[in-house]
């Protein structure tokens, strides 16, 4: 990367969510770093403080000296400045509280936790659900991928299927947002699949 001159930019919009540990789903941004490398790296606090629709995040730029990250600032500053000038502060001020206050901080950090253990298991019993339902292809991916979204692999006709037979509704690429489940509706969305999976070859 260096080799090549690139400047990599990180995106972390689901840190705590992936792992369900903050410091686990950035490692790989911290051994950068600590390496000597610069770089972007952008942050969302949406998901993972639940502050939809506030617009709240970060971009860290982290430059090699301090006069390099000087002059970097002023130019950030041109850019922002007839872009937004003055943003919305409420949600800022939000996660501003919690990171700053130690306690709220590790409260946070417990629910998010919590959260994604709950997603975990969602993930655990749709599996479950459908290898008992005997449903055609190699569901393992339910278990191996990570977050908020499943990748089902459903081809949009199999959606557009879910979407009309049993009015479970998702993107037309077939992603589901697992923490809109729960243990009572896991059974409809695997009888969904398993349905789709049966009359729709892909």
């Amino acid at each position: 990367m260096r080799s090549k001159g690139l400047l990599p930019f990180f995106d972390c919009a689901y840190q705590g969510i992936v792992s369900g540990n903050m410091d686990m789903d950035v490692q790989s941004v911290r051994m950068f770093v600590a390496d000597g490398g610069e770089c972007l790296v952008a942050q969302s606090y949406s998901k993972i403080m639940g502050l939809y629709g506030e617009r709240v995040g970060a971009l860290n730029i982290v430059c090699k000296t301090a006069d390099l990250a000087s002059r970097v600032e002023s130019q950030l500053k041109l850019v922002i400045k007839p872009m937004y000038s003055n943003p919305p502060i409420h949600g800022a001020a939000i996660a501003t509280a919690i990171l700053k206050d130690r306690e709220m901080y590790n409260n946070w950090t417990i629910e998010l936790r919590h959260m994604i253990d709950r997603i975990i298991d969602l993930r655990q019993k749709l599996y479950n659900a459908l290898h008992e339902r005997g449903t055609t292809g190699d569901w393992s991916h339910i278990l191996r991928q990570a977050g908020m979204y499943f990748f089902s692999g459903l081809s949009t006709e199999q959606v557009a299927f879910i979407a009309r037979e049993y009015h479970i509704y998702m993107s037309p690429d077939g992603r589901i947002n697992m923490a809109g489940l729960s243990t009572k509706t896991v059974s409809h969305l695997a009888d969904a699949i398993h349905a789709a999976s049966t009359h729709i070859a892909q």
